[in-house]
C-alpha cells in the first residue's frame, strides 16, 4: 500500500473512530436524562417506535386539560374535513388521536418524499402499525424561511443527489421568506440547478404534483402531500397534516372562549404571561442556556412576506426593529391578526396548545428532547409563582413521557423517490417492514443532527463536569 493511500485509509479509520465516539457520547447524554430509552438501543426500532406511540397513562384528568384536549380534537376534525377526508374518516382520525394522544411534531412542512420528513414518517407509522392503527396525525412546522441553509430547506429538493428550486424562485425571492409568505401565486416548477439533472424521477414527480396556483409556499406544499400519501404509503393509514395555520385556528378558539384558560392566564393575568418571559430569560443566562431561547413573545409577526419577533412591553406587542406596535396585548386584537395571519404563534404557544394543556405526548428531533421539558418547567414555574392551577402542576409533574426523540431516528442514505419510481407504494410497505427489524443502534446511523451540532457536544460536556444534572429543577417535567 502506497504512503498517501495508507495516509488516507488512517484518516478515514480516525474519522470513523471519532464519528463512533461522537454517536456514542450523544446516546450517553440521551441515556442520562431519559434513562427509559436504554434498554431500547439493542432493540428493534419497530419496539421503540411501539413505545414513543404507547397512549401515556393518565390519571384523573383535569378540567383545563379536558377542555384543551376537546378544542384540540375539534380542531383536528375540522382541518381533516378542510382536507377532503370524509366525515367517516375525520371521525376515525379523532378517535384514534383520542385513545392515543401522540403527535409526531418533528418535520417542518417539507414535501413527502424529503428524506428527512420521509423516513420519520416511516418511523411514526412503525410505531402506530404495531399498535393496530389506521390513522395518523403530524405537526408539521411552517414557520421555517423557504431556505434554511444554502439550497436547503423547503424550497430546496434534491433528485439525483442534485438540487431542485421547488417553486422556480430566484435567491432573492426565497432568502428571509417563510413558508406562510403571501401573497403569491406560488406553482410547482422544480427547475434543476445544473445539467443531467432532468430524469424518470423528476418527470414523475411533475406528474404527481398539483398544476394550480397558491397564495402561499405551505398551501402547495400541503396540497402536494394530501396528492402524494396515498401514492407513496397507500391507503392503509388516513393522514393529516396540521400546522402553523390550524395552530392559530385553535389559538383563536382559545382567545375567543371568555372563560379558557389560555385567555384567562396569558391575557387577563397581569403577572403570568411576563413570568414566563421572566423564566425564558433565566434558562438563557443559566446552565441550560442555549436550548430555549426568547426569540420572540408569545407570536411571529408576518409582513411583506417575512416573519419578524415582537416583543411584549407595558401590555403591547412590538416590533423592536422599528419601535412599531402591532397589537395590543388584548383578545380582540389578537384574533383579528390571528384571522388575517399577521400573527403566528410561537413554537411556545404552539406546544403550550398541542401539547402541555392537552395532555398530548410529543414527538421532535434534537433539540426538542432538551428545549421541550425546559418549556414545560417554565411554564409550572409560572403557574406556581402565580399560585394557581395546582390541579394542573400536578398533571404535568407526573406525565408519562410527555415528549421523545421521534424525528429523524432513522437515518437512511437511500433515496425515497427513487424507492418510490422503482418500487411503488407495494415497495415502501416492504422498506418499512425491513426498517422496523433493523437494532434502534442501528437505524439511527451517525445521528449526524445530533454530532456536527455544538450544542449537543456542549451539553454531554455540562453533564460530564456536573454542570447540569438529571435532577436539576429545570429537569422536572421531562
Amino acid at each position: 500500500m502506497s504512503f498517501r493511500r495508507k495516509k488516507r485509509v488512517n484518516c478515514e479509520v480516525e474519522e470513523l473512530t471519532a464519528g463512533a465516539d461522537a454517536k456514542q457520547a450523544v446516546l450517553g447524554s440521551l441515556t442520562a436524562l431519559y434513562p427509559w430509552m436504554k434498554p431500547y438501543h439493542s432493540r428493534p426500532i419497530r419496539d421503540y417506535a411501539f413505545r414513543l406511540f404507547t397512549a401515556p397513562d393518565s390519571g384523573p384528568m383535569p378540567e383545563i386539560r379536558l377542555r384543551a384536549f376537546t378544542k384540540l380534537l375539534d380542531v383536528i376534525r375540522k382541518a381533516a374535513t378542510r382536507n377532503g377526508l370524509s366525515s367517516h374518516a375525520a371521525s376515525e382520525i379523532c378517535r384514534d388521536f383520542e385513545r392515543r394522544r401522540v403527535m409526531q411534531t418533528g418535520p417542518h412542512l417539507f414535501l413527502l418524499m424529503e428524506p428527512e420528513a420521509f423516513y420519520t414518517h416511516v418511523f411514526s407509522l412503525l410505531g402506530l402499525s404495531a399498535h393496530g392503527c389506521s390513522t395518523y396525525v403530524s405537526y408539521a412546522v411552517s414557520t421555517v424561511n423557504l431556505v434554511e441553509k444554502p439550497r436547503k430547506g423547503p424550497g430546496w429538493f434534491t433528485v439525483a443527489g442534485k438540487p431542485v428550486n421547488v417553486f422556480g424562485l430566484s435567491r432573492s425571492q426565497m432568502i428571509g421568506y417563510s413558508l406562510l409568505a403571501g401573497p403569491g401565486p406560488y406553482r410547482f416548477e422544480l427547475l434543476p440547478t445544473g445539467p443531467n439533472t432532468e430524469g424518470d424521477a423528476l418527470t414523475l414527480l411533475r406528474t404527481l404534483l398539483p398544476k394550480t396556483q397558491f397564495e402561499r409556499p405551505a398551501h402547495a406544499i400541503k396540497a402536494a402531500n394530501l396528492i402524494l400519501w396515498p401514492k407513496m404509503f397507500g391507503g392503509r393509514f388516513a393522514f393529516l397534516q396540521i400546522d402553523d395555520e390550524d395552530v392559530a385556528d385553535l389559538v383563536a378558539d382559545h382567545l375567543s372562549d371568555e372563560n379558557s384558560w389560555l385567555r384567562m392566564r396569558l391575557l387577563e393575568d397581569p403577572k403570568f404571561a411576563t413570568n414566563i418571559l421572566a423564566g425564558l430569560d433565566g434558562l438563557a443566562s443559566g446552565p441550560w442556556r442555549g436550548w430555549l431561547a426568547r426569540g420572540t413573545d408569545f407570536f411571529w409577526f408576518y409582513e411583506n412576506g417575512k416573519r419578524r419577533p415582537l416583543r411584549l412591553i407595558a401590555g403591547e406587542l412590538i416590533d423592536p426593529a422599528t419601535g412599531m406596535k402591532v397589537a395590543c396585548f388584548t383578545a380582540p386584537d389578537i384574533l383579528k391578526r390571528l384571522a388575517n395571519r399577521s400573527l403566528i404563534p410561537n413554537l411556545l404557544l404552539m406546544f403550550l396548545v398541542l401539547s402541555i394543556l392537552p395532555g398530548v405526548r410529543a414527538l421532535g428531533g434534537s433539540y426538542q428532547p432538551i428545549y421541550y421539558p425546559l418549556m414545560r418547567f417554565v411554564v409550572c414555574r409560572a403557574l406556581e409563582a402565580a399560585g394557581v392551577d395546582e390541579d394542573l402542576r400536578q398533571a404535568l409533574a407526573t406525565d408519562d413521557v410527555p415528549g421523545a426523540w421521534g424525528h429523524r431516528v432513522i437515518e437512511c442514505d437511500d433515496d425515497p423517490l427513487e424507492l418510490f419510481l422503482n418500487a411503488g407504494n407495494g415497495g415502501l410497505s416492504d422498506l418499512i417492514n425491513r426498517l422496523g427489524d433493523i437494532s434502534f443502534a442501528e437505524a439511527c446511523g451517525s445521528m449526524k443532527g445530533f454530532v456536527t451540532d455544538p450544542s449537543w457536544h456542549q451539553l454531554h460536556s455540562r453533564l460530564r463536569n456536573g454542570l447540569i444534572a438529571p435532577t436539576d429543577a429545570e429537569w422536572a417535567f421531562s
